[in-house]
């Protein structure tokens, strides 16, 4: 399986976020990191291609999922074939 590429939307006051955050940091799973509230860029590109202001939401491949439990799950599920970070 080819790695997957990661983008993580999300802002730093946000608990849903920070339990994402934790499984990532916990795991030193390697993201790209798109701070909504940094700019207005990554808020706008969230709502352009999802319709949706919602964070947490990672891109997995392009494909948007929500809610920080189906996010944590997957990550875990994943985790032998996700990139680390050094």
């Amino acid at each position: 399986m080819k790695t997957p590429e990661l983008d993580f939307y999300y802002y730093d006051s946000c608990p849903y976020c920070q339990r994402v955050l934790g499984t990532i940091k916990k795991n030193n799973i390697k993201v790209n990191y798109k701070d909504i509230h940094e700019g207005t860029v990554n808020m706008q590109k969230l709502l352009q291609i999802t319709g949706r202001r919602t964070v947490p939401c990672m891109f997995i491949n392009g494909d948007p999922m929500f809610e920080s439990l189906d996010i944590m799950n997957w990550l875990e599920k994943n985790l032998d074939n996700l990139e680390k970070t050094a």
